[in-house]
């Protein structure tokens, strides 16, 4: 069983880090050392060294406070970690199996209103309670969904660090902090042989009263609360597959700092001849990482961008282009084998719109299914979300400029004024424009809008306008 060195309490402001830490400490071989990397301080309030390093030494190499931390403790070392303190400390603490980790968490609606009440007193620790000052404060709904949503990254980020490092952490809540077994059962995954015979009590609740009573507005705090989707219910799932930044596919033109990632299926040949007239000497691609990554540092200045087609106009792209012809063969049998799809052999057309439509609209129900994963196939890129592949691109580098096609003229005059350059009028894509508009209706609206959730939400897509 592996062996912890040391520990990090990841925690919050007023979700009761101070009276664990002093628990913690209380027990024989733990050493906390409180906020030991908040911007503002090191380890408590005003203090400015911790173990012979200055304020100023630990911004410069906090390695150098953990390397401190290790030489000049006995037993197990460990200090508190919130969302805004250093990011460096982050990485190094998550990657190391031997830091025990440590998550507490509170009602996010009580840590607001307990933060708003300590702001107002000034008081953050009570150890007398005829010392305990009161305040009633306002609750704010944009000010909380600002909480609301710090507090979820960070512990997105936590859980996903943990689950894709194959680690785990002890986790508490704000109310388990009175109980004396889940304590002593945080030191035994500790792996300290002490334990607490009663809890510290040196710190005492501030606010005890009901939430209501801590408000001045209960009532519009309620309807603020009630408007919240609290399980996330709205979220689009996404099962899709991550996708790769498609390098191979980049192209730049070699008479303009412009650099094109093309969305598969969209205008991509208008794009390329497009780039291709700007000055001399065409396009340049071919490209991998490194040949990218040296055009990005000789073109200082450079701009890139993509383009994206509605989603139901793109999805029949690849259907008459790619699926009708077979080039896209293991989705062509896929959809004449499991789903009994009526399509004509390669070159030849349907016998009428009723069987296009039909043979379409089956079409994007296996899109739907591949886009989540379902098929089991790998998700080929004229299939893929434009979102996934957009995404995707980041893994290189975020483009400069996604434009939608019908404003393309407007996108690249835009470009060319960033780059100093006069562009050509572009002429938009007709393919399967006047095709689309014979079978048009709203039921292969609605089956793309189900097979593209993501592409409609994020790009702004509304009905398909034939």
């Amino acid at each position: 069983m592996l062996r912890f060195e040391s520990f990090v309490l990841f925690a919050g402001m007023r979700t009761g880090s101070n009276f664990l830490e002093s628990n913690l400490n209380a027990l024989a071989g733990v050493t906390s050392y409180g906020e030991a990397f908040n911007p503002g301080f090191i380890g408590k309030k005003d203090q400015t060294e911790l173990l012979g390093v200055t304020l100023e030494a630990r911004d410069a190499d906090p390695a150098l406070l953990l390397h401190q931390m290790r030489e000049r403790t006995d037993g197990l070392f460990g200090f508190r970690f919130f969302h805004d303190h250093d990011p460096r400390v982050l990485l190094a603490v998550l990657a190391d199996p031997t830091c025990a980790k440590i998550i507490l968490t509170r009602n996010p609606v009580e840590s607001y209103v307990s933060l708003k009440i300590a702001r107002a007193t000034g008081q953050w620790k009570l150890n007398d309670a005829r010392r305990l000052k009161t305040a009633t404060v306002s609750f704010d709904a944009a000010e909380f969904e600002t909480h609301l949503t710090t507090l979820q990254s960070f512990h997105l980020r936590l859980a996903q660090a943990l689950q894709t490092s194959g680690q785990t952490a002890f986790y508490l809540d704000y109310e388990d902090l009175t109980d004396l077994a889940v304590l002593n059962g945080l030191a035994g995954f500790l792996g300290v042989d002490a334990r607490l015979e009663a809890i510290d009590d040196t710190l005492k609740k501030q606010n005890p009263q009901d939430l209501d009573a801590k408000v001045a507005n209960p009532d519009e705090m309620h309807e603020a609360l009630a408007r919240l989707d609290r399980f996330n219910l709205a979220r689009t799932p996404n099962f899709e597959p991550r996708r790769t930044a498609g390098i191979p596919a980049v192209v730049a033109a070699a008479g303009a700092p412009l650099l094109f990632f093309p969305v598969r299926s969209g205008p991509e040949s208008t794009l390329r001849d497009w780039l291709s007239a700007l000055g001399e000497g065409g396009l340049i691609d071919g490209f991998g990482h490194k040949t990218l990554r040296q055009w990005t540092r000789a073109n200082a200045g450079h701009r890139s961008f993509t383009v994206v087609r509605h989603p139901l106009l793109r999805a029949y792209s690849v259907f008459r282009r790619l699926i009708l012809p077979g080039k896209l063969a293991e989705q062509r049998r896929q959809l004449v084998r499991h789903y009994k799809a009526a399509l004509p052999e390669p070159g030849e057309e349907f016998a009428d719109l009723d069987a296009e439509r039909a043979a379409f609209l089956l079409f994007l129900h296996v899109a739907r299914l591949s886009a989540a994963g379902q098929t089991g196939a790998r998700v080929d890129a004229n299939l893929a979300s434009q979102t996934a592949i957009v995404q995707g691109f980041a893994g290189f580098h975020p483009v400069d400029l996604v434009i939608r096609e019908d404003r393309l003229q407007e996108g690249l005059d835009y470009l060319g004024s960033e780059v100093g350059i006069a562009v050509q009028t572009v002429a938009v894509d007709m393919a399967y424009r006047d095709q689309l508009a014979r079978i048009h209706d709203r039921s292969l609206e609605k089956a793309s809008a189900n097979a593209y959730p993501r592409d409609y939400a994020g790009f702004g897509f509304g009905a398909y306008q034939p």
